[in-house]
This record gives structure tokens, sequence and C-alpha cells, in this order.
């Protein structure tokens, strides 16, 4: 047994998680695929399968938003420094580019106060587009919900059809992810996904965790994407090697990686000062590693240099919100790193 294998064995043993799926690789020259631990589905216990979707939350973000607008701009239907407002009449800050939501540098604010799961979606959006910028777009890098809800209602009007089809065509089909898309897409997910939060006494299984997500119908750019570890892991194979057969072109996923700000790049956190280290990553990852978390307990990290994808999928806020989620990522990567690499 390696000893990250023990480690989230023990975590689930003691409690601090309820399930996880592990799934890591090393190029094409070793996986270690792993299951553990179970969750209520609000009628029994089940236990947690390499097969079960997991609810990604912002992993969302870069599996789904992130390379849908950049099949759009491969195919020349709008370009990164365009204006939002050329695509979107209602959004009124006329100086933010595609390129500044991507980053997390538009200004938006990070958040919406007051939005439940019942909220009307049609009004969250109408909030988005009259709430102003906390900062000149370009000059900061501020993680954003906003800024990704509004790109994936850019993505719908330069498309012509939902997020939630546009990515399934350009990304997920193409790569063979048979079990990935946003929740009210994949048929029978309340019998097959992970639960998530306990609400008013009810889990929440197979619809999607976040507030302003689920008011937008479950399909938006910021969160309501599911899926299974195996897929993201294919996925991630392509961001290892974007030379072979994919939806993007190698110089839009060097694009991405190539130029971060205070960490970020297009969509994905990069490492790229040892002072700073992202939070989802351990401290022995190096330089040019890039991945994302999501908030239900999910992440995705990739290091180029040792060719080693790390895919970690958790249901941690089954045990409530307050769960130690960042600090038990950072203890498992650098684990397997040293296990491994």
């Amino acid at each position: 047994m390696y000893s990250f294998d023990a480690l989230i064995a023990g975590w689930v043993r003691e409690k601090v998680i309820p399930g996880a799926v592990l799934d890591v690789r090393i190029g094409d020259r070793f996986r270690f695929a792993q299951a553990y631990g179970a969750y209520s589905d609000n009628e029994r216990a089940r236990e947690v399968r390499l097969d079960t979707p997991f609810d990604l939350a912002s992993l969302t973000k870069v599996v789904a938003t992130l390379p849908t607008a950049l099949a759009l701009v491969k195919d020349g239907r709008m370009a990164l420094d365009d204006p939002v407002s050329l695509y979107v009449d209602e959004f009124r800050h006329r100086q933010v580019t595609i390129r500044h939501l991507l980053q997390h540098a538009s200004g938006l604010p990070p958040d919406l106060a007051g939005v439940s799961r019942g909220s009307d979606g049609a009004e969250v959006l109408r909030t988005i587009w009259e709430t102003g910028l906390d900062s000149a777009p370009g000059s900061k890098v501020a993680y954003s919900d906003l800024g990704m809800i509004v790109l994936g209602e850019l993505i719908r009007r330069v498309a012509g059809e939902s997020l939630d089809q546009t990515a399934k065509k350009r990304v997920f089909d193409p790569l063979g992810m048979k079990s990935t898309g946003f929740g009210p897409t994949l048929s029978g997910l309340p019998l097959r996904a992970a639960a998530t939060e306990s609400v008013n006494g009810t889990y929440i299984v197979g619809e999607v965790h976040d507030e302003k997500s689920a008011a937008l119908g479950g399909v938006s750019g910021s969160a309501g994407l599911f899926g299974t570890a195996a897929d993201l892991a294919r996925y991630a194979g392509y961001w290892l090697y974007p030379d072979r057969s994919g939806p993007l072109s190698p110089e839009l996923v060097s694009e991405c990686l190539l130029h971060p700000i205070q960490g970020r790049g297009l969509g994905w956190e990069v490492v790229h000062d040892r002072n700073h280290m992202p939070l989802g990553c351990g401290s022995t990852w190096t330089e040019g590693s890039f991945g994302h978390t999501g908030f239900t307990g999910t992440s995705l990290w990739i290091d180029p240099q040792a060719e080693l994808i790390v895919v970690w999928l958790t249901n941690a806020v089954h045990f409530g919100r307050h769960t130690p989620i960042r600090a038990l990522r950072r203890r498992l990567h650098d684990r397997i790193r040293t296990d491994l690499v």
C-alpha cells in the first residue's frame, strides 16, 4: 500500500471526509485508482465507487467553461481580448475583456449575497449586470464566480445554444468523457452521484450544491458540472499532451499557462513563485504545475515536468461546510510526490 492510499483511508476511517475517489497517473506509464468510503443518499448508505459522479463545483470553470470558450476562440467566433459587452449588451463594463474574465482580473466581486437555491435565475443575472467593479479591469487578480457566470452567458450567446450543449459537443464528446456533464443533462444522476450537503435535513443528491448555479437551472459558467475521476484524468491528459488530438490547439493551451499573473493563468492556478504556492497543491510541486479546486471537495492538479496528474474527488461538504479540505489537499499532494516522483 502506498502511504498516500493509507492517508486517505485513515481520513475516511476517522470521519474527516465521508468518501473519495483518487486517480493518479504518470504519463502513460503508471496509474493508481481507488475509491474510499460511503455517503448517505437519504435512504441508506452507499459506497463510493470508481465510477461515482461527483459535484465538481468550481472545477466547472476549467473543465467546461474554459475549454468551451477557447474552442470558440479557435473557430474565430470570438477573441480573447474582445470586450465582453460586444456579445452581452447588458454588461455595462466596456473595458472588461474575455481574457479578464478567464484570468479573474475583471474587477467583479467574488460572489453575490442573498442568493438561495430558490432564487430567480433571471434576477440573479440582472443583479450581476448591475454589479459594480471592485477594481479596474486588469489591475488585480481576485477570484470571481460572477466573472465566470458572465462568461457562461457569453458562450451561450456566441454559440447559439446552452453552455452544457456546447461543452458536450466541443469538449466532452471529442475527449471521450462519457460520464461528465451538467446535472440536468446526465440521466439517472440522483441514483449515482455522491451526495453533498444536508439542507433542512435532506442531503442534496444529483443536484448542484452551489446556490447561484441552482438558481440558474443547474447550468452556469461557475458551477453545475458533474463527472467521474476517470473522465477528469482523461481531460487532464489532454492538457498534459496538447499535441495529441483534441478540441483546442497547442498554442491556446500554452496561452493559458505561460504568463500567469499573481498565480493565475487563464482559468488555471499556476505555480510560478515558490514563496506563494497555491493552496490546492502541495509545497513540493514544481514550477509550471497547474490545477484547480472545487468547494465541495474536488481538485485536479497537473505537474508537466513529472508528467503527473492527480484527480482527487471528495464530497467533503457531506459533513458540513467547515471542512479541513485545503490542508488535506496539501498533505495528500506532497505525499503522492514523495511516494511516486
